[in-house]
């Protein structure tokens, strides 16, 4: 972990503040720097003077106890994949009793709260994800050991499930009315096999209409967004064939071995084509699986495997890399079977996540890296695969952030939390969200 050194002075003021790096769960490489234009910088001023927002930093800060109250409760909410419900329905009732316009639950799962804006000509969406990687099962009661909380998912992203609940709080009692209107949101599916269908919901006809901005917590880190989206493809690719007795049945075609030379024909092609000059790209094969007994040849060979490039051109040619390799082993196996039935192949995409980026000089990213350069920390421009991926590459801006405070060992057992002035995570996402909302006279 690194740590971003300043002392640390009151939140309302304009300030040098420690600023504390930890993981982020959406970095995927070295992070860049960007110039902050003038004009969003002031822009940022004259919404930290105002006297309602000076109140609302103030107020992150004096809510600290029930913002850990709320991000215990809710981690001890198993949500594991493809099953969120019951965290859904608590998160529901929390957003609901701070008081918001609507509340309802989509075709998705997600959970979206609606708070008007005056003139309500713009539409910003602020979202942390419900779900996490653990399966069903899972001991997920927080441990605390001196100033350091353990559970699985109380970073990623249930911190930032807490985050969102504390905004709209402080926004309520602040009484800061927005020019634009807000969406408050808890998504579903943004871990692993999830292929983001929460946020893919948001944007298809299902979902709450237009939206002009979007904002994501995901990750604990301060200063960094991620306003590239990092690509994928993923697949699970089964060859299946008779199977029968190692001896009695020998010559038959074996999908292992055709399993075996497709990897070996993707992972040649798939080297040389990602030393090509170009966007970078990777290839991984990440699970295989098949076969009942050392003496039997098996019936079917199957493997999972990730490819990723910020290039959504890149990312098709690395892909139909695999396609060939796949065709290619299937008929050569077949080619060399002694007797029985042919090989066939089932190839299933598993996740489908688009790439794509969005200029640095955009307002949205002019204003969180406006808003994170007054708290102290030095804007860091990053790529990743995030609930972002999806608006970035329908062409609206986007951005992912962290939520505050330091953490580690995200998707494992001993994932752990430190509330080490976590609400700074939560200010630099209220500065953001009235950035893009505007403040209503």
């Amino acid at each position: 972990m690194k740590t971003l050194s300043k002392i640390i002075a009151l939140p309302v003021c304009a300030m040098l503040i420690m600023v504390s790096s930890s993981y982020n769960t959406y970095a995927q490489e070295k992070s860049q720097s960007a110039t902050i234009s003038k004009q969003h910088q002031q822009a940022v001023n004259r919404i930290t003077a105002n006297p309602k927002v000076k109140k609302a930093m103030q107020t992150i800060v004096d809510l600290e106890p029930e913002t850990m109250s709320n991000l215990v409760l809710l981690t001890e909410i198993p949500a594991p994949p493809y099953k969120e419900d019951k965290r859904a329905a608590t998160f529901a009732e929390m957003i609901k009793a701070l008081g918001v316009d609507s509340v309802w639950t989509d075709t998705a799962g997600n959970v979206i709260a609606l708070r008007k804006g005056q003139n309500g000509k713009k539409r910003v969406l602020l979202e942390a994800h419900m779900d996490t990687v653990f399966p069903e099962g899972t001991d997920v009661k927080v441990v605390k050991k001196g100033d350091t909380l353990y559970a699985p998912g109380i970073a990623d992203d249930t911190r930032g499930l807490a985050s969102v609940l504390t905004l709209l709080k402080v926004i309520n009692q602040s009484n800061i009315k927005t020019d634009a209107d807000v969406l408050f949101v808890g998504t579903t599916g943004e871990e692993g096999q999830g292929d983001l269908r929460g946020v893919k919901n948001l944007f298809s006809a299902a979902g709450p209409g237009k939206i002009d901005s979007y904002i994501a917590l995901d990750g604990t880190a301060i200063g960094t967004i991620t306003h590239r989206g990092l690509g994928s493809h993923r697949y699970r690719i089964t060859f299946r064939g008779p199977g029968g007795h190692s001896s009695g049945a020998f010559g038959l075609a074996n999908p292992h071995n055709a399993l075996g030379r497709a990897i070996h024909y993707w992972v040649v092609e798939a080297d040389k084509f990602a030393l090509q000059s170009g966007v970078r790209v990777t290839y991984n094969v990440a699970v295989t699986g098949g076969g009942t007994s050392v003496n039997s040849i098996p019936f079917e060979s199957w493997m999972e495997v990730d490819m990723r490039s910020e290039s959504q051109e890149r990312l098709a040619g690395v892909d139909q890399l695999l396609q060939l390799a796949v065709k290619k082993a299937l008929a050569e196996e077949n080619a060399m079977k002694k007797m029985g039935k042919d090989l066939t192949v089932e190839v299933k995409m598993i996740g489908d996540r688009p790439s794509g980026g969005n200029d640095p000089g955009l307002p949205l990213v002019q204003h969180a890296m406006a808003s994170m350069k007054y708290l102290g920390a030095e804007p860091q421009l990053r790529v990743g695969s995030t609930n972002s991926n999806i608006p970035i590459s329908k062409g609206v801006p986007a951005i992912t952030i962290g939520s505050g405070g330091k953490s580690g060992n995200a998707h494992s057992l001993n994932e752990w939390y430190v509330n080490d002035k976590g609400y700074l995570g939560i200010q630099q996402a209220l500065l953001i969200l009235l950035a893009e909302a505007g403040i209503a006279k």
